[in-house]
């Protein structure tokens, strides 16, 4: 039995306060994470933002030649 049978089998009910946990568990999350990083000392740097830029891959583009 797949999962998404399962979660069909389960009562309108309990599908809805398990979608709306979920929704509470995520939203809950976004408003703890800045500040878990802040008592952490976890919060990126100009030093770590710089890192990251290196990392993204270039694009450039080229013009097409007619033929």
């Amino acid at each position: 039995m797949g999962v998404w049978q399962w979660y069909r089998g389960l009562a309108p009910k309990t599908r809805m306060f398990m979608g709306v946990g979920i929704m509470a568990w995520a939203g809950f999350g976004l408003l703890v994470t800045n500040e878990i990083e802040k008592r952490f000392d976890m919060t990126p740097d100009e030093k770590d933002y710089e890192e990251v830029r290196q990392l993204v891959p270039k694009i450039s583009t080229v013009e097409r030649g007619e033929r």
